[in-house]
């Protein structure tokens, strides 16, 4: 038998345990792994010099922007920075425009995803219009569905808690995951309105109306609405003690709860916004010290399941507005993400087997992604190769995001991606990319509605 590739001398990541070994690639998927006198001949040979390899990382939420919000970040340069980043797998969130909540505009971008993308991505859905429409968006398997509680976006209506709860009980009959962005709406607008009618427009001012409250009702007031239903939810990027106590508490009882938290949230706190100032504007913020500290601990004790980039480019001047009220929230992260956790583990603040469930094998047991998350025989062949030891300042000027800005820009960390693999081919290497547009997959989630 000859192999399509053969990778030697690699320090692999498997079952917990960092071995020597050599892996042998065949049609997208491992088929042996391990030593030298088993592996079969190649077509082509790659020595990876004993750099640590791990199965290819999850970014679980991202935004990748492309049709017309192209100017921001396309599906090339997205997924470039994905695979600069060292993630083979990327799921893509659907406040696009236009708006991804239907099977016209879902397919659409399907199209356009397959010809630009240099690694695996997965589309989110938005609710649609009516609930009647989800077996039809259901048949081109999305990823998952979101749902935004901090604004109406889509079709689901928010301040209904009947609607909120038919929803859940119509995509708990889907094998899906809904993500939540929680934050309450009516508690942001009041707040909003009292401080726009006062003048008001400074950062601290943002902070005073998103707050930790806002957030911990909206997780409440999903997990009351879900009670009863076979919703499987997955809360993005949470922020506060209380509302990942609350996350907790649902999951001793058994519900299918799981959660995720930015390096944004873990590595800055609330005393940064003054330091960056518009460049740090985010959704949800950036919270005081205390809450940092409790995500950090959620993260070593396994409260919190995964971490999301929560990718958000804009350009320059979109960060840049005079009023607080006009800057465009979000930054990129696909980048960042990686060795900002391998500092954090080389410092001993994170478990390293803890970085491997954040950023892959939890990712994909969320999401259904079975082929994936793990370097096992008879899976896909995404790989990333880190140089575990090289130190190294982040440039934000030389992303492959259109996004030319960071809150690391350059922060001194440990541990670069050197190589990316996505379904057996080599797609980023040295930070350069060698794949060609299209070549990274469509996921789709295997879904059946029930009626």
């Amino acid at each position: 038998m000859i192999a399509d590739l053969v990778l030697n001398n690699a320090k692999a990541y498997i079952k917990g345990e960092i071995l020597e070994c050599n892996i042998a690639i065949e049609e997208g998927k491992f088929i042996k792994i391990g030593r030298q006198p088993q592996m079969p001949n190649a077509d082509q040979k790659i020595n990876l010099q004993g750099m640590l390899t791990l199965p290819g990382l999850i970014d679980a939420h991202v935004h990748l922007r492309d049709e017309k919000k192209s100017y921001k970040e396309d599906f090339i340069s997205g997924t470039s920075a994905a695979a600069a980043g060292g993630f083979t797998t990327v799921l893509d969130m659907p406040n696009n425009q236009p708006l991804t909540n239907s099977v016209e505009t879902l397919k659409n971008r399907l199209e356009i995803v397959k010809k630009r993308a240099i690694v695996n991505v997965g589309l989110f859905s938005e609710f649609p219009e009516k609930l009647s429409e989800l077996p039809q968006i259901s048949s081109e398997n999305p990823i998952g569905f979101k749902l935004f509680m901090g604004n109406q976006v889509g079709g689901l209506n928010i301040d209904d808690d009947q609607a909120l709860k038919e929803g859940f009980q119509t995509v708990g009959n889907i094998n899906t995951v809904i993500a939540i962005h929680a934050e309450d709406k009516n508690q942001i607008m009041l707040n909003e309105q009292k401080l726009k009618q006062g003048k008001h427009d400074s950062i601290k001012d943002f902070l005073l109306v998103h707050t930790e409250q806002a957030e911990v009702q909206a997780i409440k007031r999903v997990l009351k609405a879900s009670k009863d239903t076979n919703a499987q939810l997955h809360f993005c990027h949470v922020t506060s003690q209380q509302g990942l106590e609350a996350i907790k508490e649902e999951k001793k009882i058994g519900k299918k709860i799981t959660c995720e938290v930015t390096p944004n949230h873990l590595m800055l706190s609330a005393a940064d916004v003054t330091h960056y100032g518009m460049m740090a504007i985010m959704l949800p913020p950036l919270r005081d010290r205390n809450h940092q500290e409790a995500l950090i601990r959620g993260v070593n004790q396994g409260d919190i399941d995964i971490i999301g980039s929560d990718h958000a480019p804009h350009t320059i001047e979109e960060k840049s507005a005079n009023s607080v009220w006009e800057v465009k929230a979000g930054v990129p992260g696909l980048e960042t993400t990686l060795p900002l956790m391998l500092t954090l583990v080389k410092k001993k603040w994170l478990p390293f087997q803890r970085l491997v469930e954040l950023l892959a094998e939890k990712p994909a047991e969320i999401y259904g992604l079975t082929s994936k998350g793990k370097l096992e025989q008879g899976k896909d062949a995404d790989i990333t190769v880190i140089d575990y030891n090289q130190q190294w300042k982040i440039a934000a000027s030389k992303f492959k995001s259109k996004a030319k800005f960071s809150l690391f820009d350059n922060w001194e960390v440990i541990g670069k991606p050197t190589k990316t693999f996505v379904n057996g081919n080599l797609v980023m290497d040295n930070n350069e990319i060698v794949a060609n547009p299209g070549s990274g997959k469509i996921i789709r989630k295997e879904v059946t509605f029930k009626e």
